[in-house]
């Protein structure tokens, strides 16, 4: 099987393309990767006033927020993200399943612990993905109540028009569109440093706010109230996980380039422009992003800013599809059905289940909430709580696997660590506005995940009962002469590849017969997201008639089994398709009387296992040389 054309971003530091294709790179990031945090200036100030006015707004008091917004990006993006952890990549790939993969490497085994740590790190980003379409587009749309006040009404059924439409699409692939996301997005972010510009003149002591002792000062100032401030000033950096995230896509230097010469500027100078504009009109607190503007150019920047929220809002369902299809490639859920949407870019997928999961959950959120400035309650949770995780990851990684010393690791991730914690905690108090709702969800997937696990490895203990090896199944079978030969390949997919296939024992005992050759195929995921065509699989010959096969995919690979099994051909094993049979194994399940799982978590296994994708569909096998038989467990 020729192994899938990795994006040329991919590659180790020092082999990065020049040129026009470190262009090429850098402006696609920028219309990927940065299209959430770059949408956050439409929020993130206005908000944060709004929870430091409730006793009345002072010049302190914007100095100091502008302080937080800026050294909160310097800090937790620049300093974290930007600079230490993209240093942690799997073979390219970044994002908190291959955190979790080196450090499972590094650790050569696979604790609870770590799992616990690397479901919770999805499910977060799962709530986050429904969220953040919810929370952009509203905020733009709701742009157009300053240049047509009566247009209040219509926020919401617009918003939902453009989010129903942006998920409709899904389907039909991103590619046509997606060359003008990074143009888009570089218009965004030089309209949003230019009106940054025009408005830093308003009241030049806002440049103070640069010195991040005016941050420190409106912490200890306001004690504990600071708390609901932080919880607002975090929504700036919503969106600094996909930098990690996307860095398989793009690679290290052209995401490093872009946040460096344009957005990390661009987003400084809007915090910096919208905090002068306060200062010198402080009725601007209402919406200072869009008061920036000029009467002239309120609707051209609506229009921009939709633009931005929508990409922004395809970027992080595109996330979603990814992390998914990294959780099943991994066993923490049941097969789901990926589609391929582009022929030239591996990477773009459609999955439908959790396309559809995601429509409903945004759709409800905007109906439900109605306003940006309500669902504001309900972002940060997910979002800082993913951050905790890859802090914490990466606290291990640097230890174990790179060697640092503990007072090195303490000294660089010790004080990330504590601000993140402040970060969580400050939004943890915004529980009971809102925050419930990424709580709910990241809960929801955990005990999914959990139930899954637990399930399959529940039911596969299972089967090994009254099972036989291969080994010991093949001797038997060496000296009976009741069984009728057949020529050709019989393939058997197996979880269990050393025991005996249910579907084997099954078709010896129901159809009495044995193929020339017999392949007991099993399946199995690698901690590397891609997997090269000499490491693919490993061939284990048991009798003359027998052999075992153990097929080796990486989790962002599609698990395409007869292009796989070609490979053997290399090897002496013959393999011709049109003479093979694949045997499937199809199991149902009974409520055993003791010794089973709870009633709920059976009921909820039995539903996961029936939603779960068709394998002949998930492995590529061809249709019409597929067998199933049935097996019956209790469960």
């Amino acid at each position: 099987m020729s192994e899938p054309e990795k994006p040329e971003a991919a590659a180790e530091d020092g082999h990065h393309p020049a040129g026009g294709k470190l262009g090429l790179l850098i402006l696609g990031s920028i219309g990927v990767v940065y299209g959430d945090i770059g949408t956050s200036p439409l929020y993130a100030m206005r908000e944060s006033l709004h929870a430091a006015s409730r006793d009345g707004l002072t010049r302190d008091d914007v100095v100091g927020v502008i302080s937080l917004l800026i050294w909160t990006l310097t800090l937790i993006v620049t300093l974290k993200y930007v600079v230490l952890v993209m240093r942690a990549d799997n073979n390219g790939e970044g994002g908190t399943l291959s955190l979790v993969a080196l450090v499972q490497r590094a650790l050569g085994r696979r604790p609870g612990w770590l799992l616990g740590l690397g479901m919770v790190g999805i499910s977060l980003f799962f709530g986050d993905a429904i969220i953040t379409p919810a929370m952009s587009v509203l905020s733009a749309v709701e742009g157009m109540i300053l240049v047509a006040p009566a247009f209040e009404s219509y926020v919401v059924p617009v918003t939902l028009a453009i989010i129903l439409g942006l998920f409709l699409v899904q389907r039909h692939g991103t590619q046509a569109v997606s060359i003008l996301f990074g143009p888009i997005m570089v218009l965004w972010f030089l309209v949003m440093a230019g009106m940054g510009l025009m408005h830093v003149g308003d009241d030049l002591s806002i440049l103070t706010a640069l010195n991040p002792i005016h941050a420190v000062t409106f912490l200890a100032d306001n004690g504990l109230a600071s708390f609901i401030v932080l919880g607002s000033v975090f929504l700036a950096v919503t969106g600094g996980e996909a930098l990690y995230a996307d860095m398989g896509h793009f690679g290290r230097k052209p995401i490093r380039i872009a946040w460096g010469i344009l957005v990390f500027p661009s987003l400084t100078l809007s915090y910096l422009g919208q905090g002068a504009l306060v200062l010198a009109n402080p009725a601007a607190a209402a919406n200072p992003f869009f008061l920036m503007a000029p009467d002239w150019f309120l609707l051209p920047l609506v229009i921009l800013a939709t633009c931005a929220t929508v990409i922004a809002s395809q970027a992080v369902i595109s996330g979603a599809f990814s992390m998914m299809k990294q959780a099943v490639r991994m066993g923490l859920l049941p097969r789901l059905e990926i589609l391929h949407t582009s022929e030239s870019q591996y990477g773009q997928i459609y999955l439908p289940k959790v396309n559809q999961i995601l429509a409903l959950g945004v759709v409800i959120l905007v109906i439900a909430f109605g306003s940006s400035s309500n669902l504001a309650s309900a972002y940060g949770i997910a979002v800082t709580g993913d951050m905790v995780i890859t802090s914490v990851l990466a606290f291990v990684l640097f230890r174990r696997a790179w060697k640092w010393p503990l007072a090195g690791v303490l000294a660089v991730i010790g004080p990330l660590l504590v601000l993140e914690a402040l970060f969580l905690a400050a939004n943890a108090m915004k529980v009971v506005d809102g925050g419930y709702i990424p709580i709910f969800i990241a809960t929801s997937m955990v005990l999914i995940m959990w139930t899954w696990l637990r399930g399959t490895a529940h039911v596969q203990a299972q089967a090994r009962r009254g099972a036989v090896t291969v080994e010991a199944l093949a001797a038997m079978l060496a000296k009976s002469g009741r069984l009728v030969d057949v020529p050709g390949t019989a393939v058997f997919l197996t979880s269990d590849p050393e025991m005996a296939p249910a579907a084997l024992t099954h078709n010896l005992k129901h159809n009495q017969v044995l193929h020339a050759r017999n392949l007991i195929v099993g399946v199995n995921m690698s901690t590397r997201p891609y997997v090269k065509d000499a490491d693919r699989l490993e061939i284990t010959p048991i009798s003359d008639r027998f052999t075992r096969i153990d097929l080796k995919f990486g989790y962002m690979e599609e698990a395409n089994v007869p292009k796989a099994l070609t490979l053997a051909k290399k090897q002496g094993i013959k393999f011709d398709i049109m003479t093979t049979s694949f045997f499937l194994n199809r199991r149902s399940f009974k409520s055993a009387t003791k010794g089973g799982l709870p009633l709920w978590q059976e009921r909820l296994y039995r539903s996961l296992a029936r939603s779960a994708a068709d394998a002949t569909d998930f492995y590529r096998l061809p249709t019409n040389r597929v067998i199933e038989l049935g097996q019956q467990l209790m469960i």
